[in-house]
């Protein structure tokens, strides 16, 4: 045999011991196997996906560059955890761990990046000390403690305008409840409630004008209004009442509660109040249950229990033929 056989024939044995040898690695790679250098086996391998809002961050792994942009799929990663960090200009960074396993996809697609400088914009045109969200109109209200006076815009800033009402100065800490029809705001601490008109002054004439009921049974834990937009549902640490929106309403309880806390929840779908109460088992213990009372009575049969009627006419009697 030639020399020029022999080398020859060496390429092809040599090229055929490669051929063998690479060819598990090849088939492994093929079927998502990746040579572990730690176990010394083949192991399946696994992938992280990214989405990012905005997209377009660099993506780092393990503290180093991948070249790769959101979105993105970080390809044949063994098994472990792995140090995920994302970069993008005038935002801040972000970086978080991913576990990936055998076989599996790890997703992370809920990134937010914020910006460096966020979007902050002033809405009142006038001092204020509080502020209310009306979502289902889209309305913000500002209220002027000192001043007492209410403002009324959208959620931008926009149609900035005084609303015809005014508040009274409370002590305390003080809460505020729009009424359903958003003609009426009611506000309130512990031992007084207070009442504005917000319609204009043409809308609301029927109205009663902004008062203070004086709340002397017990301390007030929350108040909501009725459907109605005339009635007030109060709950105080020891009762829950109602009473008209009117001056020198009188309270009515519905229902006398044992636990002080009651963390109230008032569903103005429906007129249910839903309250946490005490009540003691047969075992001599307190236990705290989830009650429900149902508010939806017809306006009237509420005004009937709580304003007595002025007089009741008497029927007449019938003359004989």
């Amino acid at each position: 045999m030639s020399s020029d056989q022999k080398v020859r024939a060496f390429l092809f044995y040599l090229s055929v011991a490669i051929f063998f040898l690479g060819l598990p690695l090849i088939l492994s790679s093929t079927l998502g196997y990746k040579f572990d250098r730690r176990t010394f086996k083949f192991t399946k391998a696994g992938l992280i996906v990214l989405k990012t809002q905005p997209v377009g961050a660099n993506v780092f792994l393990d503290g180093r560059p991948t070249n790769l942009k959101t979105p993105a799929t970080i390809n044949e990663l063994l098994p472990g955890t792995y140090n995920i960090g994302l970069e993008l200009e005038e935002h801040y960074p972000w970086s978080g761990y991913a576990e990936v396993e055998a076989g599996k996809v790890t997703k992370l697609e809920k990134i937010k990046l914020f910006p460096l400088r966020p979007s902050v914009k002033q809405l009142n045109k006038e001092s204020l000390s509080f502020f209310l969200v009306d979502e289902e109109k889209d309305l913000l209200y500002y209220i002027n403690d000192e001043e007492g006076q209410i403002y009324r815009s959208d959620f931008e800033g926009e149609h900035f305008e005084k609303v015809a009402g005014s508040v009274r100065k409370l002590t305390g800490e003080i809460r505020f409840k729009i009424s359903p029809d958003r003609q009426r705001l009611a506000y309130f601490n512990r031992r007084q409630i207070g009442l504005t008109n917000l319609a204009m002054p043409k809308e609301n004439r029927e109205l009663p004008g902004d008062f203070i009921l004086e709340y002397p049974k017990d301390e007030i834990t929350d108040l909501f209004w009725h459907s109605d937009s005339y009635h007030l549902v109060v709950v105080t640490a020891r009762s829950v009442d109602v009473l008209e929106a009117q001056p020198a309403a009188v309270p009515l309880t519905l229902v006398n509660l044992s636990k002080k806390d009651s963390l109230p929840y008032y569903d103005s779908r429906t007129d249910a109040l839903y309250f946490l109460d005490s009540q003691k088992g047969y075992d001599g213990r307190l236990y705290d249950n989830l009650y429900k009372l149902q508010l939806d009575t017809r306006t009237f049969l509420l005004q009937d229990l709580i304003r007595p009627k002025a007089y009741e006419q008497k029927p007449q009697k019938q003359k004989n033929p």
